[in-house]
């Protein structure tokens, strides 16, 4: 099982995420407005910090929707995961398995209507998407680090028509892994992405919140990234 962190956005950020064993710390660049958002140098600092660390692989955050630019972000940090976090279509995901190594999560949103996306799954899956990420849209359409819970019978719905493992995001926390059960025993199912809980009030990562959310979700000491094939 992963433990993604999401928005790291210095050397102590990636330090509290390596003391907490965590898997996958989440980058943000090219996401207009984020309170984490990072330029190319920025980027390139923090990933190398997580390259620093036994465990930790760095992942390109972004709304970006153009191959190129991608590839400069992910190549100048030798970031290996780029998670797809707006509408960006297949075309995008084909694009970049065809020209990079890079493992490829397409974020599927879940908000009040979900038929759009349902609709793209295989065209997403024979682009060569590696995983999804499962994850909660705001009342107003917000979609990101919300903090929002992702509704239970949503994610089955969605993770019942995949073929390609997923990450569940949305409103996680230390103590609501039972809300979820079935989602953790679905077959596709491969852990968390987390952003709001594993911050405290300041709003800084917090190596005690994310510990706590580590052991809440029971992802074992030792477990390494899995999935995909970047």
């Amino acid at each position: 099982m992963l433990l993604k962190i999401c928005g790291a956005a210095s050397a102590e950020d990636v330090a509290s995420l390596d003391r907490a064993g965590a898997d996958l710390v989440g980058l943000w660049h090219g996401v207009p407005g984020g309170r984490a958002e990072l330029t190319l140098r920025q980027l390139t600092l923090v990933a190398h910090a997580a390259h620093r660390t036994a465990r930790l692989r760095p992942v390109l955050v972004t709304f970006l929707d153009d191959a190129g630019a991608i590839r400069t972000a992910t190549g100048a940090g030798r970031v290996p995961w780029v998670q797809l976090h707006g509408y960006q279509p297949p075309g995008l995901v084909r694009a970049l398995k065809s020209t990079t190594d890079l493992t490829v999560v397409k974020v599927l949103h879940l908000g009040a209507d979900t038929r759009a996306e349902r609709s793209l799954i295989p065209a997403y899956e024979r682009a060569g998407t590696d995983l999804f990420l499962l994850d909660a849209v705001a009342g107003d359409g917000r979609i990101g680090s919300t903090g929002r819970p992702a509704d239970r019978e949503a994610v089955l719905g969605i993770a019942d028509r995949l073929s390609r493992p997923f990450l569940l995001a949305g409103g996680i926390s230390a103590d609501n892994r039972e809300d979820y059960r079935a989602v953790v025993d679905h077959p596709l199912y491969l852990g968390v992405d987390v952003d709001t809980a594993a911050r405290d009030p300041d709003g800084q990562l917090s190596t005690d919140r994310i510990t706590a959310v580590r052991r809440g979700w029971r992802v074992p000491d030792g477990a390494g990234a899995a999935g995909g094939s970047g």
